[in-house]
């Protein structure tokens, strides 16, 4: 009997550089935002500003603009989807991805409330938000309202909940739009994206549960997730992007898993069920194993890979890049020591807020924050470590780029630049 050679290892550093890569923060990529959006299968919007700060730490020639004129159009928006929390999606990925993903973290985030929605009929609860917000968008204090009016002695908090994970709905703007404010108002997915060339997604599928969950995947009608980027890496970002959408329920997720190694691997089951807040996928990379590479990290975790994905030379350069709070770079591996240091992972939140982060050689290395005035803006940078000479000065640049592209037009700045207290 033959014996079986072992899976290659990746060391840490060769993780740390391929999932940069693919995450387009080593070179910045010269994609559209919209493109940008697709091939990293969304970005994290808890607040209106992170998606900016991610795609100026990734685009060439990024302007906050372009982000904002593909949400007036309705092409990209922001919804819960990924671990049950806000992102921004492409009209194609909002609504498959959400129903694929509603068995995990929106659907235990419900069952939180169960206690408070005894005596609530779900199907018409769900009937009645989808006829109301249609109508046009509602904020969520018009659709609790409007819901005690069925059912005045149910737990307020609990029936806003359960609109909240049973209907897909959009965030509509001018909410998230660049310079603009305006209050979370609420539509469904398929009101807000249903006449975009692209939108996926049937006009049934609005609870997320069942077979149409079960049946959605996140593909782009062939498209492929990121067209426009030159070189080998750019006709990699295609392969498992053009995946049937509304095909069988394998099918979705395996286009899924694909489309997730593609942005965030090499990476294990057990990385893809923290990115996505799903639990069991091990059956998924099992039918993709005959298409995939196999790995093994430094511990001896297996990591799946696509053939053709980019895994740079470990000794690679990586700018500095400013992230935002809450980016997925750092949200998205069960084992997130290829970017986040162990000794640092405690240090970038304090309570439930994330703090915005930079990385230095490719690693998280400090923390960022700007004090916007009305005379001068401020952008103050606290190192973990003491930065070399060059790494200030490269740390100054990227600094004076992301406040010429973001920060206040107009108004002069300052950077200052130090040691994080321990």
């Amino acid at each position: 009997m033959a014996l079986q050679t072992p899976p290659p290892v990746l060391t840490s550093r060769a993780l740390n550089r391929a999932t940069l890569d693919r995450q387009l923060l080593l070179d910045r990529a010269p994609l559209s935002a919209e493109e940008a959006v697709r091939h990293l299968v969304g970005l994290q919007a808890q607040n209106t500003k992170p998606p900016y700060y991610a795609l100026a730490a990734r685009l060439d020639g990024f302007r906050p603009e372009d982000l904002s004129a593909v949400m007036e159009s309705r092409r990209v928006g922001r919804m819960v989807s990924l671990r049950s929390t806000v992102h921004t999606h492409t009209a194609g990925d909002g609504l498959p991805l959400r129903l694929l993903v509603q068995s995990g973290a929106v659907d235990r985030e419900l069952r939180m409330f169960r206690k408070g929605l005894d005596g609530v009929d779900l199907e018409r609860l769900v009937a009645l938000t989808v006829a109301y917000v249609e109508e046009r968008a509602r904020t969520p204090k018009e659709i609790r309202e409007h819901l005690l009016l069925e059912w005045p002695e149910g737990d307020p908090q609990a029936l806003t909940i359960a609109a909240r994970c049973l209907v897909p709905m959009v965030q509509v703007t001018p909410r998230g739009l660049w310079g603009r404010s305006g209050q979370v108002a609420l539509t469904t997915a398929r009101k807000w994206f249903g006449g975009v060339d692209g939108a996926a997604g049937t006009a049934e599928a609005l609870t997320g549960g069942g077979a149409a969950g079960e049946r959605a995947g996140v593909g782009e009608n062939g498209e492929g997730a990121g067209s426009g980027r030159s070189g080998g890496r750019g006709e990699g970002v295609d392969r498992g992007a053009g995946r049937e959408l509304d095909g069988p329920g394998a099918a979705g997720l395996d286009a899924t898993v694909l489309r997730y190694l593609r942005a965030f691997g090499p990476a294990s089951v057990q990385d893809m069920q923290t990115w996505c807040g799903l639990t069991r996928l091990r059956p998924a990379f099992e039918r993709l194993r005959p298409e995939l590479l196999v790995f093994r990290d430094e511990s001896g975790t297996e990591l799946f890979d696509l053939p053709d994905a980019p895994r740079p030379d470990e000794d690679t350069p990586a700018p500095p890049r400013f992230l935002p709070e809450f980016d997925n770079l750092l949200l998205s591996h069960a084992d997130r020591t290829r970017v986040v240091p162990g000794e640092h992972r405690a240090r970038t939140w304090t309570g439930n807020q994330a703090h915005r982060v930079f990385l230095l050689d490719g690693l998280l290395a400090g923390l960022w924050h700007l004090d916007e005035g009305r005379e001068r803006t401020v952008m103050t940078i606290e190192a973990f470590a003491r930065p070399t000479r060059a790494q200030r000065a490269a740390l100054t640049a990227e600094a004076e780029r992301t406040l010429r592209l973001l920060g206040p037009q107009g108004i002069p700045y300052d950077i200052v630049l130090g040691e994080l207290d321990e």
